[in-house]
């Protein structure tokens, strides 16, 4: 399963390694602004991740601004990775993060979105409709090297009202780290 261009915002709460932004537990629908949500699959190891947080913080404090909801989700299995576990979740919150890191500790808000890769964003409009899936620029490794930025550009044209032109991107990064099946 996964969520299309167009298609509705599911809801989900989840458990906030982030509680002084949004509480103990966040849910999604409670997250949408009035301009949409930008949802955006993360976790603490990945490289790619990692050479973005700035960029990343940047996004969220522009979509809250803009009243468009941001919240982080970490589905990858701790036990492959413990560096992703909810309690060092905490640890990287508490360094300074101005959204929500939710943890999907089942997966299935990654199964449901077919999140495939991390950092990979979906962008829902004030709707809940999907408007943008993918990446949030051609470059999450080296800042310096970033000649697109195809997020901002989605955000952007919803904000002046305009259809976005491209609005699904394949995004660069780590993949989801899955549970034993």
């Amino acid at each position: 399963m996964s969520i299309e261009i167009s298609g509705k915002m599911p809801n989900f709460e989840l458990n906030n390694a982030n509680p002084s932004v949004g509480g103990n537990k966040v849910n999604f629908s409670d997250s949408l602004g009035s301009n949409g949500l930008i949802i955006l699959f993360e976790c603490n190891h990945c490289p790619y991740v990692i050479a973005s947080i700035e960029r990343i913080n940047e996004m969220a404090n522009f979509a809250t601004s803009n009243q468009i909801g941001f919240i982080g989700i970490n589905s990858n299995d701790a036990s492959v990775y413990s560096s992703d576990s909810f309690e060092n979740m905490q640890k990287r919150a508490e360094k300074g993060m101005p959204y929500p890191y939710l943890f999907d500790e089942t997966q299935i808000v990654a199964e449901t979105f077919d999140a495939k890769r991390t950092p990979e964003f979906f962008f829902f409009d004030g709707e809940g409709r999907l408007v943008y899936k993918g990446r949030m620029d051609d470059s999450p490794r080296d800042p310096n090297q970033v000649s697109s930025t195809e997020l901002q550009d989605a955000v952007d044209s919803l904000l002046k009202g305009n259809i976005i032109q491209n609005n699904t991107t394949e995004s660069i990064g780590c993949s989801v780290k899955w549970k034993s099946r």
